[in-house]
């Protein structure tokens, strides 16, 4: 198997990681891709940034109220 983050998984494919990747475990090598993209357009000055684990993506929200999300127009 590979080991990621201290967590051994199996040889094949590994749908979801404990921190949001999808990856590929073989003999030779393990390789991997997130599976959240970052925000990059958004309203910096107002908002903020929080990792969901739970949807494996980023939540932008409002810096004064957090329970209002914020508009995001690109992400990478």
């Amino acid at each position: 198997g590979c080991i990621l983050d201290g967590k051994l998984y199996p040889f094949g494919e590994i749908a979801r990681t404990d921190n949001c990747f999808r990856c590929s475990c073989s003999r030779e090598a393990m390789r991997c891709c997130s599976l959240f993209h970052t925000p990059t357009g958004y309203d910096k000055e107002n908002c903020k940034v929080i990792f969901n684990k739970k949807s494996c993506d980023y939540d932008v929200v409002q810096k004064s109220d957090p329970s209002k999300e914020c508009i995001v127009y690109s992400r990478v």
